[in-house]
């Protein structure tokens, strides 16, 4: 096996040994809690343009199933692992032609993205082709998460029908839609429509009800998302999730920023206020909606206080932070998707 290591814009190094495809990978390097869910979490959409840890020590030990891909391809853009479990998940990895590393110090990786944020750098399969004094500079040219609108590279080009025959139509707009979420809401009897990131909000408002998706990169720079929003608003019902939840809430005046470190990983709490209740949740994401007082925000993060919902019912609209559809995760908030679509049957009705 080759020796590879991972490199930090901070010009920190972190030997390690390359377990699938040659070459390197720029990117952000963030990290995730979850325990389960590795094939998930690569080929969400959401972890375009990032090099994701994974905290939990050994990766690929349950194999690999093409059942639990959420997109066609993967996302990110390499994999770094304190221990490889099975030759199928490193074989997955090579024939995607994702860099990958295991053997790496993921413990003291973490704690440094903890404590510095999350930071640019690259993913080496083979320190002999590019030496770290080479790769320093090209880590630092690369441009930040900060200001990049990333969803035009994740979503769909054309409309499709991805669930025909339930008993109310939903519409999806694909930010980086994750599979899960289409699963879900055709578990729940809707029909399902996959439509671009920029489509024609006249048709979007013939459905019944309109999903606002999950997806990568800073929400801010996406105003012509947030227009789209902005012209559904009091027209269908829409829930958003995730980056749907950011763009709802920058259509409706809120702030979004980057977080330090992000929220990714399969445990964490988040405070239902109408009941007091609190979801052990699956997220991801790197930006947030700013804390807030407002009577809208419907459910806030326990580890910040950053808003993770949305109830606006003069507008006709909700949203989630976290995702409802638990692909993968906990399923504490599987009711959410049901309940919405339930709603929309009985206006239907």
């Amino acid at each position: 096996m080759r020796r590879g290591y991972l490199l930090l814009e901070d010009g920190t190094v972190f030997p390690g040994r390359s377990v699938a495809a040659g070459g390197h990978a720029f990117g952000e390097a963030v990290f995730t809690t979850g325990m389960t869910g590795y094939q998930e979490t690569v080929t969400d959409p959401s972890y375009a343009e990032q090099l994701v840890t994974f905290t939990a020590p050994m990766v690929g030990n349950y194999g690999v199933d093409e059942g639990r891909l959420e997109s066609a391809r993967p996302h990110a853009r390499a994999v770094l692992m304190r221990r490889l479990g099975g030759r199928a998940w490193a074989e997955w990895l090579t024939a995607h032609a994702i860099v990958a590393l295991d053997e790496l110090d993921t413990r003291r990786l973490t704690l440094r993205l903890r404590d510095s944020g999350a930071m640019r750098g690259v993913a080496v399969a083979d320190e002999a082709e590019l030496p770290v004094d080479d790769a320093l500079g090209q880590v630092r040219a690369q441009p930040l998460m900060e200001g990049q609108a990333l969803v035009a590279q994740v979503s769909t080009d054309e409309s499709y029908v991805a669930a025909a025959g339930g008993r109310v139509s939903v519409a999806v707009v694909d930010y980086g839609a994750k599979r899960s979420i289409v699963r879900r809401l055709a578990a729940a009897d809707a029909a399902v429509t996959v439509y671009p990131h920029l489509a024609d909000p006249d048709e979007l408002a013939r459905h019944d009800g309109v999903v606002l998706s999950n997806g990568p990169g800073d929400p801010e720079p996406l105003t012509r998302e947030a227009e789209l929003v902005r012209g559904l608003l009091g027209r269908v019902p829409v829930l958003g999730i995730c980056l749907g939840h950011q763009l709802l809430g920058l259509a409706t005046g809120h702030e979004t920023y980057k977080l330090r470190f992000g929220h990714r990983g399969a445990n964490h709490p988040v405070l239902e206020r109408r009941t007091g209740r609190v979801l052990v949740t699956s997220q991801n994401h790197g930006f947030a909606v700013a804390p807030s007082d407002g009577a809208e925000a419907t459910h806030v993060s326990l580890y910040d206080g950053t808003i993770e919902g949305f109830d606006l019912p003069e507008l006709r609209a909700r949203s989630v932070q976290f995702h409802p559809e638990a692909g993968p995760g906990p399923h504490d908030a599987w009711p959410i998707l049901e309940a919405w679509v339930r709603q929309l049957e009985e206006k239907a009705a």
